[in-house]
């Protein structure tokens, strides 16, 4: 997520010495008046060259002390098919961790500012009882809101992609007491839907289940669950704890013969 916001910057080696008569940055000065012809050699700050290196190709790590849970009116011991749960992940590049809000809706007051609402690289994602089955949908978004999106669009989706198995890790982690109370929703199924203003990366995913999803997620439209048409039992929340999420239309559905085009490739 960090690397949709900054590229990092790493200092390369310094430059080999130069020839000290010939640099422009090195003078001479007198050490003492008793020996006129004693001299040192004083260095001025040298201009160092920095090399950007973007970790876009690198693996994706989890690391669980660069993340921090906040626990807004929820409890551990409430079931999310009883007790709507939601997750709102948000990356500092300055600092490099994660911050992520466990509460029963969007924790709007975390994507406050003109950073986030620039960026909008954060990832938000619900609890869904759906006749009967639990499941994870995640949502992230890729373009729409401003033309800069738009032109990194596919960049977007790629880092996105990328980053998504640390995000499922850090809600893994940071709900470890919900999931140790119900370890079968380590079954639930991962749907992850792609915002954008731009139909071809505006779709949804399946990655299988939380407890190993899937390195190979494939497209899919028209099969995502959907609650009841009726008032019902087997599913809650009756309504979307995340209404607020910006949305572009349906899912474009995969083109003739690009199934196997469309699949993530492992990073």
């Amino acid at each position: 997520m960090g690397t949709i916001g900054a590229a990092l910057l790493l200092p390369t080696k310094l430059k080999p010495e130069r020839d000290r008569e010939k640099d422009p940055y090195l003078r001479r000065t007198r050490r003492r008046r008793c020996n006129s012809n004693n001299y040192i050699i004083r260095t001025r700050n040298q201009p160092q060259t920095l090399t950007v290196a973007a970790r876009l190709f690198g693996p994706a790590i989890f690391e669980a002390s660069k993340l921090k849970v906040l626990f807004l009116g929820v409890d551990e011991k409430k079931h999310p098919g009883k007790l709507p749960r939601t997750y709102t992940l948000t990356h500092s590049d300055i600092t490099s961790k994660l911050t992520l809000a466990i509460s029963q809706t969007i924790n709007n007051s975390q994507l406050q500012g003109w950073y986030n609402r620039l960026q909008r690289d954060e990832v938000v994602a619900e609890w869904k009882k759906i006749k009967g089955m639990m499941s994870l949908h995640v949502h992230c978004h890729i373009s729409g809101g401003h033309p800069l999106l738009d032109f990194f669009a596919n960049l977007r989706y790629f880092i996105f992609c990328k980053e998504l198995p640390v995000v499922l890790k850090a809600f893994v982690h940071g709900d470890g007491n919900l999931l140790s109370n119900y370890p079968e929703l380590q079954d639930a199924l991962v749907w992850v839907y792609f915002h954008s203003s731009i139909p071809h990366f505006n779709k949804v995913q399946c990655w299988g289940p939380l407890r190993a999803p899937s390195a190979a997620a494939v497209d899919v439209a028209g099969d995502t669950p959907q609650p009841c048409a009726e008032d019902c039992n087997c599913c809650f929340p009756p309504m979307s704890s995340v209404p607020d999420w910006p949305q572009f239309g349906s899912p474009a559905p995969p083109q003739e013969n690009e199934g196997l085009d469309l699949r993530r490739q492992s990073t």
